[in-house]
């Protein structure tokens, strides 16, 4: 599969979650399997483009490409300066968000609000195609089914899309009413599909190789892209990869081995984010890797009390060590995050 110039390792991508996909957890993916990864999303609002929590968005060192940036706004000209801000930073592909349902977001008529002003919305399109097009860079595009059940309107917009330029669409199977309640649906991405050539991708709930098998079935899509069944588990890449080729399941990982990949995982996560903040970020992905693990409440529990690295760390490296004592493998479950009305912790303002 290709977008634009460069050709993906495969068609299982990453999800671009706020406060969730940085560097660090996107780099990780890919060595598990993913082809493709796209960063949390940029404000175009140029006043914070100098701020620490910018710049650790904008940071792709020792990245594997192509580097996907995904940029946030509201106004077409400010949406064009974001785009070549970061090209100039190393983006390779620029992704517009159109499908983020948080409220800090959609409150300034951002994210998946931008799809009840369509005129707008193809406005924010042009101009970040027409920044891109000299330098050769590829634009792709986000979004939900519709703002609302009564307003499914991905079908069309995903039409403009498509010829003011768009490369590649991804539709997220909820509305935006919905947030992340109720099941996603397909058929909206199966019409998506029938209706442009570009690539399309499936995003909502694929949490499984067979759910990934179905929806690719189901849609037609290009390829699937998951985020919350990624938290905590980013071996699902590999795991849905060897599905689809062979039809059989991987063998859970090793205790010893998710060990190695989380301490490995948050020795980088420091390393971005410095020693205070980066020991208070990586509870959540602690947290997530031990949710359905035996003891793992009461483990992040006292985890959470500790705030240095080096007590974090050798808090998790004690804990996986005890539980090799008790199993030889993760058990392969499909765990309640997938079920939670979760918004992602949406930090970056936008215009």
């Amino acid at each position: 599969m290709n977008i634009g110039p460069y050709t993906l390792a495969n068609n299982l991508f990453v999800a671009p979650m706020a406060g969730v996909t940085d560097r660090p957890f996107r780099q990780l993916c890919k060595a598990l399997g993913a082809g493709y990864a796209v960063s949390e999303m940029v404000t175009s609002r140029r006043d914070l483009w100098n701020t620490l929590k910018t710049s650790r968005r904008a940071n792709h060192d020792g990245e594997p490409g192509p580097i996907a940036v995904q940029i946030a706004g509201t106004d077409a000209p400010m949406m064009a300066d974001a785009a070549r801000y970061n090209i100039d930073r190393g983006a390779q592909i620029i992704d517009i968000n159109m499908g983020c349902p948080a409220k800090k977001v959609c409150n300034k008529w951002a994210g998946s609000a931008l799809m009840q002003d369509e005129p707008l919305a193809l406005a924010i399109i042009e101009a970040v195609v027409a920044a891109c097009a000299p330098h050769g860079v590829p634009v792709t595009l986000k979004m939900r089914t519709g703002w609302a059940a009564a307003h499914k309107n991905a079908e069309r917009l995903a039409r403009a899309a498509e010829g003011a330029g768009v490369q590649m669409i991804t539709v997220h199977g909820r509305t935006r009413e919905q947030g992340y309640r109720g099941a996603a649906e397909y058929d909206t991405v199966r019409a998506v599909k029938a209706a442009v050539r570009v690539p399309v991708v499936a995003n909502g709930d694929i949490a499984t190789p067979e759910r990934a098998r179905d929806v690719l079935a189901a849609t037609g899509a290009d390829a699937v892209m998951i985020g919350r069944a990624a938290q905590g588990r980013p071996w699902i890449f590999r795991e849905i990869g060897h599905f689809l080729a062979t039809g059989t399941h991987l063998a859970p990982p090793l205790v010893a081995e998710v060990r190695r990949l989380l301490l490995d995982h948050l020795l980088d996560h420091y390393a971005l984010y410095g020693e205070f903040t980066g020991v208070r970020s990586a509870r959540k992905h602690i947290g997530w890797y031990v949710r359905a693990l035996p003891g793992g409440e009461d483990f992040r529990a006292r985890m959470n009390a500790l705030d240095d690295s080096a007590a974090q760390l050798r808090a998790v490296s004690d804990y996986f060590d005890a539980l090799a004592g008790r199993m030889d493998r993760i058990p392969a479950v499909v765990d309640a995050v997938m079920n939670e009305n979760q918004e992602q912790s949406v930090e970056v303002p936008v215009a």
